[in-house]
């Protein structure tokens, strides 16, 4: 095996792949990255047994200058293999294997030798063969995982809340998270879809990596379901995840549909509010803020105390408030990680009693967009 290719371009390329490949594994040669060379392209491979990520280099791509002189492939320890590359001198990186899986990579004056291992030892990648294939749009896949993950649940004890439910039923795709503390459900009307329905539970954690290899790509994407896989196909990269088995909790009647106090605020305003009051929270044993509701009054106020430092107390401004008085107490991180993904809208928070879990809406589209809060009881 033998290939010369611009070193820049493979690196990014080498960024991508590394995502998947974890150092903690039961499974060492997961510890490195596959590579497969023919004559057309290079198929970089790697994995931690939740996510696969596969990228393609094809040798029609001029930015990549890839000429393979010998086809063949090998697993090489993925993050030896790519520091090398990213500090070795000249633009070009050859990278030959003799018998016995040892590599020479050479750069420039530069040369080293690594051991590598037999590809065929190597997991394969999970067939993904249906004809059920739908595709996002890139910016509306991000909005869905940015405003779904943060709800997803940390604890092990829950296993199925570590991951996003989502459905597509009559072109309606619904994304829903929660932790048991807090809530969050998105819901997006696609076109182009009649007769693919499906329902699945994706780690969260796979869903904050894609994310953040999305981000760096325009084109849409291209999802495929399977019993226990999913795949998205954006630009040259596979990207596979496992599903999560067992049944996610039906949430849907936990939003109320009534509301005794109604505020609408600017998310971004609020947002600086609840971060001055929990400077003070954090230093508290129970870590919480309080927020009381006079609209008799007109009046909304944001307060917090420790008390090893002090107190704190702030108006805020509203742009609208009605209903019956109300004080209620709440974790201010799960507030914060709320407005964040709000952004700078305009957002509708409704209340029905001090121990209810409450919503937060954007005023512009309150169907498709709500996140619920479980209240703290402080008395």
């Amino acid at each position: 095996m033998k290939f010369t290719i611009n070193r820049t371009a493979f690196i990014s390329q080498l960024n991508n792949v590394l995502r998947a490949i974890s150092s903690k594994t039961t499974i060492p040669i997961l510890t490195g990255l596959k590579m497969v060379i023919d004559k057309e392209q290079i198929v970089l491979t790697g994995s931690n047994s939740d996510i696969t990520i596969e990228s393609v280099i094809n040798a029609a791509d001029p930015d990549y200058g890839l000429t393979v002189e010998q086809p063949g492939a090998i697993v090489l320890p993925a993050r030896f293999f790519s520091e090398i590359v990213k500090k070795l001198p000249d633009k070009q990186v050859t990278i030959e294997v003799t018998d016995g899986f040892q590599a020479d990579i050479t750069s420039g004056t530069a040369k080293f030798q690594i051991n590598g291992q037999d590809a065929e030892n190597f997991p394969h990648l999970p067939e993904v063969e249906t004809d059920r294939t739908i595709t996002l749009p890139n910016d509306v896949l991000k909005e869905v995982i940015r405003q779904t993950v943060i709800a997803v649940s940390k604890q092990e004890s829950r296993p199925i809340l570590a991951g996003i439910h989502i459905t597509l039923h009559d072109g309606l795709l619904t994304a829903v998270a929660t932790d048991s503390h807090r809530l969050a459900q998105r819901k997006v009307q696609l076109e182009d879809v009649s007769g693919i329905d499906f329902d699945v539970i994706i780690p969260g954690k796979s869903m904050n990596e894609l994310s953040g290899m999305i981000s760096d790509v325009d084109e849409d994407v291209k999802v495929q379901v399977t019993e226990n896989q999913i795949l998205f196909i954006f630009g040259n990269t596979h990207f596979y995840s496992r599903l999560l088995e067992g049944n996610y909790p039906e949430t849907s009647q936990l939003i109320p549909e009534m509301a005794d106090t109604t505020m609408e605020v600017d998310a971004g305003s609020f947002l600086a509010s609840i971060e001055r009051a929990s400077l003070l929270s954090h230093e508290s044993r129970n870590d919480v803020v309080k927020l009381t509701l006079k609209p008799s009054e007109n009046l909304v106020r944001i307060s917090s105390d420790s008390p090893d430092i002090g107190t704190v107390e702030e108006e805020v401004a509203t742009n609208a408030l009605d209903g019956a008085d109300l004080e209620i107490s709440f974790n201010p991180n799960y507030m914060k990680d709320a407005l964040r993904s709000f952004g700078q809208s305009a957002i509708k928070i409704s209340f029905t009693s001090p121990l209810r879990p409450f919503t937060l809406v954007p005023t512009e589209d309150q169907e498709n967009f709500v996140h619920l809060i479980t209240p703290v009881r402080t008395f």
